[in-house]
């Protein structure tokens, strides 16, 4: 919904710091470490269900992990891990939102156990850390102006017509851009959605590039401003297509808590569930990765 013109992320942010509180109590906001407890010799999945509780980070990015109007966290990936943790006994889910970029050196600070935020799976972060099988895929896509009037359908049009271009702190997409031609400056770093929202409507950019997921989300929750998103496609890199494909992220020595994640991850996609947890927030089975989509491919692109 619309909170007042753009202000949606101004809320978010605003009830980020209450997020821990009503999922997890005061205990969350005062945890510095992970429920994983390697100080007491058990593993992070052992620790998490003797707990009956497990934290994930989040960035709060709409539709992947974010906070409602109400403070609690939801979103595809929040819904999603909550149902993979129940189904291995763990109820308790709590939260900790943290800038995008340090999403990674939080989960190894031990700050939590798993990044639930829908991080692409690239080569460069599973150098830090260990992805999940991929749970989702998605294409990329473009927020321009209402009648899109200078025709700009995909990256390499960007790069033709010398128009500016949004992306996100952190995100994939400047690597896509760079790599179709676009020039540095003609790229700006935005740290928010709504940011890239209003460089667009206000004329500051011409174009903001995410996942067509998340800026058919932003569109949606903002439907006075005077954009539109084009149809998704999938970037190419020295001629060849870039699967984009995101997961859940773990230590690297947490192969046991990943291991079963998967299993039951695996269980909600095959069954269908998946699809029921994800829709709400845009997402449908064209997002279930194809079988030859593997985190090792991924990691190794």
């Amino acid at each position: 919904m619309t909170h007042g013109g753009w202000t949606r992320r101004d809320m978010l942010r605003r009830t980020a710091l209450t997020t821990a509180v009503v999922l997890g109590g005061a205990g969350a906001l005062s945890a510095c470490e992970s429920t994983g407890g390697a100080g007491d010799g058990k593993d992070a999945l052992q620790a998490a269900k003797d707990a009956k509780t497990i934290r994930i980070g989040i960035a709060n990015e709409a539709p992947y992990g974010f906070a409602d109007s109400s403070g609690k966290t939801t979103g595809e990936a929040p819904e999603v891990a909550r149902a993979v943790f129940k189904a291995l006994g763990i109820d308790g889910v709590q939260a900790s939102v943290v800038p995008f970029d340090q999403l990674i050196p939080a989960l190894t600070a031990k700050q939590f156990d798993v990044v639930a935020a829908g991080m692409n799976i690239t080569g460069k972060r599973c150098q830090a850390a260990d992805f999940s099988a991929p749970d989702y895929s998605a294409l990329t896509a473009l927020l321009v102006p209402k009648g899109n009037p200078q025709g700009v359908l995909k990256l390499e049009d960007v790069a033709a017509k010398k128009v500016k271009v949004a992306v996100l702190s952190a995100a994939v997409e400047k690597g896509y851009l760079t790599g179709a031609g676009v020039a540095e400056d003609q790229i700006q770093t935005l740290d928010t959605q709504d940011n890239m929202l209003r460089a667009v409507a206000d004329g500051r950019v011409y174009a903001a590039a995410l996942t067509d997921i998340s800026l058919k989300w932003l569109v949606k929750q903002n439907p006075a401003a005077a954009v539109e998103v084009t149809p998704g496609f999938v970037p190419m890199a020295d001629g060849k297509p870039v699967i984009s494909a995101g997961g859940f992220v773990f230590r690297k020595e947490d192969d046991t808590l990943r291991t079963a994640f998967d299993a039951e991850l695996k269980k909600l996609h095959d069954s269908g569930e998946w699809v029921k947890i994800a829709s709400p927030f845009g997402f449908d089975e064209s997002n279930l990765p194809k079988p030859d989509v593997t985190t090792e491919k991924l990691c190794t692109a």
